[in-house]
């Protein structure tokens, strides 16, 4: 099993400075960079301070300036809000700049917010169609000579400007949780990302499932990659391990407030959670985070991720986005390098 950073610029105060936050965001891909992660990965989102990534082929340039080795995901593109000729493009010029080191993560996109802010009216279940039309057409301008007459795009025969560095173009990966997801990917010869987010082991072991069963479903295909993304807190003790689940904990009310949808949004910065607004919540607590997510002193977490190992996964990606604070990110990623990666080679 490999191992990857999967970290964003991640805003919750005004009072935090959006340069620093992007300095210790690079600072957190080459530490992945020299620690001889296979890659880190970095998302889209629009209008929300609590996940910046306007456009994640921007970072993944320069960060491709900051690393010598390490492969530069977009994780993920939004689907429906790319036509497959800029995307086509914008990937391929990503992919020539960074030296053929791109990887391509692509889904149908998760907050309300922003389909209400970019595509009025979008749901869930066009996205993910706009998706299925947009990974093929994308391949196929990477070939090059394409025509499409589809459902939401159309466009006489053009070719991708420029053509991808790597034969091929870049590995594509889409983001999956429903059957269909993983047979699409499967089918179109896409690599497989999944996050069980704090659904636990249970749903670790059910995502791997639904992927077993889409590759027997299409047994002439080549088995893919599939990458599991985890928060992730690689703690000094039991004692630190408790704090960092509550910090996860606020992580995950501010998470979850924002795919509801249904609070205050100033200067891109959601209405503050009280301390008595997080106790509240129906199922959000410390104690069901740190047994849920990777929370664990170096030990521990390598006996869980053995277990992922063992299940068939390819990549294990570390997600730093907490709601912590830098020194503690960095610590935490440090000692997993150190302490947890050896017990892989």
């Amino acid at each position: 099993m490999e191992f990857s950073l999967f970290a964003h610029m991640e805003r919750i105060s005004p009072d935090q400075d959006q340069k620093q936050l992007y300095e210790e965001f690079v600072e957190l891909c080459k530490i992945a960079d020299e620690g001889g992660m296979r890659a880190v990965w970095t998302g889209e989102h629009h209008g929300m301070n609590f996940t910046i990534s306007p456009n994640p082929f921007l970072n993944l340039v320069d960060v491709a300036r900051h690393t010598q080795n390490v492969r530069l995901g977009t994780g993920t593109i939004i689907a429906p809000f790319w036509h497959p000729i800029r995307l086509a493009g914008e990937a391929a010029m990503t992919d020539i700049i960074t030296d053929g080191r791109l990887e391509l993560g692509i889904a149908r996109g998760a907050y309300t917010f922003e389909y209400e802010r970019l595509m009025p009216g979008l749901e869930a279940w066009e996205a993910g169609q706009r998706m299925r039309e947009l990974v093929p057409a994308v391949k196929a301008l990477w070939a090059g000579d394409y025509a499409h007459e589809g459902e939401f795009y159309s466009f006489p025969k053009t070719t991708a400007a420029p053509l991808p560095q790597q034969e091929g173009g870049p590995p594509i990966w889409i983001a999956a949780r429903e059957a269909n997801s993983h047979e699409f990917a499967i089918k179109n010869g896409c690599n497989v990302q999944v996050t069980p987010l704090w659904n636990g082991d249970d749903e670790v072991r059910n995502l791997m499932s639904k992927f077993n069963d889409a590759c027997a479903k299409f047994p002439d295909q080549p088995r893919p990659d599939i990458m599991l993304l985890m928060h992730t807190y690689v703690a000094e003790d039991d004692e630190d391990a408790k704090l960092g689940a509550v910090e996860l904990n606020r992580f995950y009310n501010y998470f979850g407030a924002w795919f509801m949808n249904k609070r205050e949004i100033t200067q891109g910065l959601i209405a503050p959670l009280s301390d008595e607004d997080i106790a509240a919540h129906p199922f959000f607590t410390p104690e069901a985070l740190e047994r849920d997510l990777v929370v664990a002193a170096a030990d521990k977490v390598i006996g869980r991720l053995k277990i992922y190992e063992e299940l068939g996964y390819d990549e294990y990606s570390f997600w730093i986005d907490s709601s912590m604070s830098f020194e503690r990110k960095k610590a935490s990623l440090e000692r997993f390098i150190s302490d947890v990666m050896p017990a892989f080679k």
